[in-house]
């Protein structure tokens, strides 16, 4: 409105009425007046000629579409008190605990969880989780969703901004015996006001798709460093696993020897010596199972890193312990997990953006403004459009608004709510999901380390025992089947304590993601 005043008085002229619908002012020759924009004849002339000016200048005149001013004005009114309020977009009341069933520890400050995979002192576990959070296709992946996030947000705040284009065109025509030229060149401009906050609803909406869409990406990096994590615990833990076999088949391997030297010299029975042999046969078999798990492990790290399968082969030949983390830890308060958590930090955001297309498609239900313009040149020749050249300019400005539609925009309301409905549900549905995980891993953690204390107990008492067997066996004081069962006993319980080791190390990496620890 503004500009149109403005450009009323450049000419010269003061208005006491405007309309927004059609102005059209043409400063080539031989103007009539008519609204060029709507193609109607201009009608009463809303300017008072100041006393001055030159008596051979037309007078400005406004469209005939300048009766639809009431209107308009009317539906601007409208604006300030129509506005659409949203329905309840607050995040749901969920019950959260005021403390862990099992707290690690208390009295302390919380545990730093950005980089949980340096507290298990492991540089080779260090270096691999920083190249899998680098180079993983899943996380790369996921920041072109965050920069497509960003880029549509970007578009959707072009949207509120006026655009403008530059036009050129040339045109030859021939009639009868003459021939003439046309040129013209100038610029286009359009607006679309966001009365009612269509435009606006849609940006809001796009800015929190984009804080989804970096939370996402944070939930793959956590998810990301716990896999890799995990997988290289049970990569260290196959490693004892095979040692321990080989160590025992050793074991086993000697006390064949010793039955068939008695055997040779008839202080034992066939039988005897085939037991022997059977038992060593079993303890071989399991080695190359526990090789083909150890090459499975070593693969999937690999493309956990973004490489081959066997990029990793000689990094990893060495067999090396378990990592084991330190043994203080300190948990938030659910409250305080929860917000760290990136799942329930994007499950949050996706609910401020179905809010935001509820308010989006309510708005779509209220008229619609936009103003457009124009500036040229027109000529007959290409020089003369720098000099000498007829200006011509325009202005539209228009109004839209539903009718009828079948109610297919209520509907779209309603759709819009439906999908509000069930980000509220599926925000619910993670903070659950983070209770149970935390509550999953603390408790797997209480009983695997209550589990590796017996074991271990165990382990020292069958390698006593079979250290005592087998000496008594080759005094001739027991039967070979004692010594048998103390090898079998000791295998077998050696085997548990490495699987358990890295079960306690692994629990502790699922503790860690489920804290959300594994994003800054």
């Amino acid at each position: 409105m503004a500009a149109l005043r403005r450009s009323a008085e450049a000419d010269g002229r003061s208005f006491t009425r405007t309309s927004l619908f059609c102005f059209v002012h043409d400063t080539a020759p031989q103007h009539n007046g008519a609204c060029h924009s709507c193609s109607l004849s201009s009608m009463n002339d809303l300017s008072a000629e100041p006393a001055g000016l030159p008596a051979q200048r037309p007078p400005l005149r406004l469209g005939a579409c300048a009766g639809l001013w009431i209107v308009t004005s009317a539906l601007a009114a409208l604006a300030g008190c129509a506005s659409p309020v949203p329905p309840d977009g607050g995040l749901p009341q969920t019950p959260v605990p005021s403390a862990w069933s099992t707290p690690a520890s208390e009295g302390m400050p919380a545990t730093p969880l950005a980089q949980w995979w340096q507290r298990f002192n492991d540089p080779q576990l260090t270096h691999l989780v920083a190249l899998a959070l680098q180079a993983n296709t899943s996380v790369r992946s996921a920041q072109a969703a965050l920069q497509q996030a960003r880029a549509q947000a970007d578009v959707q705040a072009a949207g509120l901004l006026p655009s403008v284009g530059a036009s050129a065109s040339a045109q030859r025509s021939r009639a009868s015996n003459s021939t003439g030229n046309s040129f013209q060149a100038g610029f286009d401009a359009s607006w679309e006001p966001d009365v009612f906050g269509r435009l606006r609803s849609g940006l809001n909406a796009s800015e929190a798709d984009a804080r989804a869409a970096e939370a996402s990406l944070a939930d793959v990096q956590v998810s990301l460093a716990a896999e890799t994590a995990v997988t290289y615990v049970e990569l260290r833990g196959l490693q004892q696993r095979l040692a321990i076999a080989r160590s025992n088949l050793a074991s086993q391997q000697e006390t064949l020897q010793i039955t068939q030297w008695r055997l040779q010299a008839g202080l034992t029975t066939s039988l005897v010596a085939e037991q022997a042999r059977a038992a060593a046969e079993q303890t071989a078999a399991q080695i190359p199972a526990l090789e083909s798990s150890l090459a499975q492990s070593r693969h999937s790290l690999a493309v956990l890193t973004g490489q081959a399968p066997l990029a990793l082969d000689s990094l990893l030949a060495d067999t090396l312990a378990v990592p084991q983390p330190a043994q203080e830890l300190a948990l938030e308060i659910p409250a305080e997990t929860l917000r760290q958590r990136p799942d329930v930090r994007a499950a949050e955001q996706r609910i401020a953006a179905a809010l935001a297309r509820v308010s989006q498609a309510d708005a779509a239900r209220y008229p619609s403004f936009s103003i457009s313009g124009n500036l040229g040149l027109r000529a007959l020749t290409l020089g003369a459009l720098g000099n000498g050249a007829s200006v011509a300019s325009a202005l539209l400005a228009s109004v839209s608004m539903p009718v009828f539609d079948g109610g297919a925009a209520r509907a779209q309301v309603r759709v819009q709510e439906a999908a509000l409905a069930q980000a509220r549900v599926a925000y619910e549905a993670s903070v659950l999901t983070a209770l149970k995980d935390v509550e999953d891993a603390l408790s797997a953690l209480q009983g695997d380390r209550e589990r590796l204390a017996r074991l271990q107990a165990a382990a020292d008492a069958a390698g006593n025992a079979a250290l005592l067997a087998q000496q008594r066996y080759r005094s001739g004081l027991i039967d070979f089947q004692s010594v048998l069962e103390t090898q079998r006993t000791l295998l077998s319980t050696q085997d548990s304590v490495a699987t358990t080791v890295a079960s306690v190390s692994a629990d502790h990496v699922r503790l860690y993601k489920a804290l959300g620890g594994g994003w800054r």
